[in-house]
This record gives C-alpha cells, sequence and structure tokens, in this order.
C-alpha cells in the first residue's frame, strides 16, 4: 500500500483526485434517480426506459466529442463550461419530475423528458479521461502511472457501489428528484476543484500537427488509431462479457430460486475487480503492457467460461470474483496502452475511446445474452459471454505494436510536465471507466 500512498504524496495529486471522485461519484447516482423521478413524473416504466435509454446513448456515444473539446481547449475552458450545462440540465430535470403524476396533474410530458434527458447525456464532462491525463502530467514513470490508474480504477468502483445507495438513503426521506438535484451539485463542484489544480497541460498549437511547449521544442503525433486498437477491442470485449454476466447472474439465481442472491453474486464480482486491480498496481511488471492485456483477457475468458459450471449460487459467487480479479487489471492495462498509443495532442480522447468501449460493450452484452437466455443452456450462455475475450486474447499479436520502450515514453510524460498551461492554451491529454464520462 506504500505505492499507492506514495502516488497520493505527488504534489497537486490528493487535491485533484478527490475533486475528481466528487464529481463522478455523480455518475453513479443521477441514472437511477434519473429512472425514478422520471417514471414518478411520468406514470410510465416505459417513459422512464425511453428517458434513460436517450441520456446513456448520447453519454455515451458523444464522450470521444467531449473529450476532444478537453484535448484542444484544457479543462478551464471546455470542461467546466460543460459541466456547468450538464448541472444546469439535470437540475431542470429535477424541476420537472418533482411532482409525481396522478397527485393533482397528468404529469410530465414524456416528451419534454426524453429531450432534456437526451441533451444532459450529451454534455456529460469526460471527467475520468481528464483525471487519467492528469495523472500522466504528474508521474512521468510507468509503474508509478500504472498504480495511479489501478487506484482511480479501484476507487471509481467503489462510487458505483456507493452511489446506489446513497440514492437509496435519499429516497427514504426526499423524492427521486433530489438524487437527481444532488447529482447536479456533485459534479459541478467536482468539475470545478479538477479544473482549477495547478497541474500544468501541455500546449497544441494545432489540431493535426505537433505539440509546442513554451521551452519551443516539438513533438511528433503518436501511433494513432492502429495503436489504439488493441486496447479499443479489448475493452469492449471486457464490458460484452461483464453486460452479459449481469443478465445470466440474475438467470442463474432465479434457476436456483435464489433471486436475492443476484446482489452478492455482483458484489463478489466487485469485490474481485477491486482486488485484482490494487494487486495489479503492486506489481512491478516486466512484460509488455500489450502482451500482458492479451494474458488478462485470455484468464478473464477461461474464467468466465468455468462459471457455468457453477452448481449452486454460493459457487457462483466465488466463480465470480474469480473473474473480477481479472477486469480491473484489464482495463487499467487498456487505458495505458491508449496512452501511450495517442498523439500528444489526443491522449484524452484515448482514453475516452477506451471508456466508450467498455460502455458500448456492456449494453450489447446485455442485449444479447437477453436474446440468447431461455433458448440456450446457460452453461452454454456463460461460455458464449467469455468468447469476447478469448477473441481479445487471440487477435493480441496480430495487433500493431507502438512505442513502449521506458526510456521514450517515460521522457514524453517528463516533457508533458515541462509547460504551464495559460487559459488561452490548446493542451493535451488521457484516458477513464465510467458510466458515460
Amino acid at each position: 500500500m506504500s505505492s499507492y500512498a506514495a502516488v497520493l504524496r505527488t504534489p497537486h495529486a490528493a487535491r485533484a483526485f478527490g475533486a475528481a471522485l466528487l464529481g463522478r461519484l455523480s455518475y453513479g447516482t443521477v441514472p437511477l434517480s434519473l429512472v425514478l423521478a422520471v417514471k414518478d413524473a411520468s406514470g410510465s416504466f416505459a417513459v422512464a426506459g425511453t428517458a434513460m435509454a436517450l441520456f446513456s446513448a448520447t453519454s455515451v456515444l458523444l464522450s470521444p466529442a467531449r473529450a476532444a473539446l478537453i484535448d484542444r481547449y484544457g479543462p478551464r475552458r471546455a470542461l467546466v463550461p460543460m459541466a456547468a450545462l450538464y448541472a444546469v440540465l439535470l437540475a431542470v430535470l429535477a424541476f420537472v419530475t418533482r411532482e409525481p403524476a396522478g397527485q393533482g396533474g397528468a404529469g410530465t410530458s414524456g416528451a419534454l423528458l426524453g429531450v432534456l434527458a437526451a441533451l444532459a447525456g450529451a454534455c456529460t464532462p469526460p471527467l475520468g479521461p481528464t483525471m487519467r491525463t492528469l495523472w500522466g502530467q504528474l508521474l512521468p514513470d510507468r509503474r508509478m502511472l500504472q498504480r495511479a490508474y489501478s487506484l482511480d480504477g479501484v476507487a471509481e468502483e467503489l462510487l458505483f457501489v456507493a452511489g446506489p445507495l446513497l440514492v437509496g438513503v435519499l429516497v427514504a426521506y426526499a423524492d427521486p428528484a433530489a438524487g437527481v438535484a444532488a447529482g447536479a451539485v456533485l459534479v459541478l463542484v467536482g468539475t470545478v476543484g479538477l479544473a482549477l489544480s495547478p497541474i500544468p497541460f501541455p500546449v497544441r498549437t494545432a489540431e493535426s500537427g505537433p505539440v509546442r511547449r513554451k521551452d519551443g521544442r516539438k513533438r511528433a503525433p503518436g501511433s494513432g488509431p492502429r495503436g489504439l486498437r488493441q486496447p479499443v477491442l479489448a475493452a469492449a470485449g471486457v464490458g460484452l462479457c461483464l453486460g452479459g454476466l449481469d443478465l445470466l447472474a440474475i438467470a442463474f439465481t432465479e434457476e436456483q430460486h435464489r433471486p436475492g442472491a443476484v446482489a452478492w453474486v455482483l458484489a463478489a464480482l466487485s469485490a474481485g475487480s477491486a482486488v485484482g486491480g490494487l494487486a495489479n498496481g503492486a506489481i512491478s511488471w516486466r512484460s509488455a503492457a500489450r502482451t500482458r492485456l492479451a494474458v488478462i483477457c485470455a484468464a478473464l475468458g477461461v474464467s468466465l467460461a468455468a462459471a457455468g459450471l457453477a452448481p449452486n449460487v454460493y459457487a457462483l459467487g466465488a466463480a465470480a470474483a474469480v473473474a473480477g480479479l481479472f477486469v480491473a487489471p484489464a482495463l487499467t492495462t487498456a487505458y495505458l496502452i491508449a496512452d501511450e498509443a495517442a498523439a500528444p495532442g489526443a491522449r484524452t480522447r484515448a482514453g475516452a475511446w477506451v471508456n466508450t468501449a467498455v460502455n458500448a460493450g456492456s449494453s450489447g452484452g446485455t442485449a444479447l445474452i437477453g436474446l440468447l437466455v431461455g433458448r440456450l443452456p446457460l452453461a452454454l450462455c456463460f461460455v458464449i459471454v467469455a468468447v469476447p475475450a478469448l477473441l481479445c486474447a487471440a487477435m493480441a499479436p496480430r495487433t500493431p505494436r507502438t512505442t513502449n520502450r521506458p526510456a521514450e515514453v517515460a521522457g514524453r510524460h517528463a516533457g508533458d510536465r515541462a509547460g504551464e498551461a495559460s487559459e488561452s492554451a490548446q493542451p493535451s491529454q488521457a484516458s477513464q471507466r465510467s458510466p458515460s464520462s
């Protein structure tokens, strides 16, 4: 744990990380609050589901575009206005959903709720990718950066557990709209705190050109899209596995006549992921990141396929915990590779593509398994869920390898810290995972 303490002792790190976590807590509270609030205001589960789907779609699919704005204009000029608009839209949603349908009125228009939800999702600030870029600025040493990414991923995992619990407390004493409003406050305060961090960003002089800092040095762009292929595909594969596993856990526990046990199975998955993430960050790996990612994906696929042999919910919980050991390491390694492969002026965007792949894969995995459950044996469905991870492992050796030499990479990140960012600068950045951020 001393290695993680060293990460947080880095100047400005604890302040920036704390602000980012505060803002990202809203990503754990807003989705559930929004579904409950829209359902109460419209009186319809269909409207609530549609609004949430629109919110998620615009949030996930537009994530790289929002990250590109951070790369180009920097967090002060792009992130703060984005978060302010997002918070305003959430506040409007909280206002229009404050009164449940059937209590003195016909409820709120479903079309209005859908439009507001879509607009809010489109403005979700990319706090995760921005924070990972800041880690890259703070920690030129790749081993320390790996620990920072692992710490970041585990903390985010805990936020997604704590968020729904916080919503549960809020709705016990207030309307669900209060949870939406609380999310608006959290994201605005956290984003402002992160954007005001004194961590410097490199100055980018042109959208497609090299990076020029105040010392006058230039650097050519990185490996570009080809270098991002492996981490993005791996992230999508992990997302497909997780999305399918969630639904399979529900189907398995119902088949065992223990539907309430699904929460414990998913909790075991999260606990395993947290343990795996902390262990991954604490180890000083000698193997190349791309090779390591392939091995981790293979281990995840095998453990998921084996989970289908579980005879009862206790065995499934244990199998889920084992599978979880490889989830956070896979995502952390994908973010590291994306950061190394990205051009200097596109590091936030690179991380956002990884994050988008995870979330899109999760949605696709849920949809796919939803079509197969009930038509195929559950054991076979577990094998199908494992296939994306196994394919990612099999395809990894053919993926072109980008610069991964420690001296070059460390030099790049050390240079990144040299330039002081100004309000008029056009910066560059790195990575994340979140519901959409």
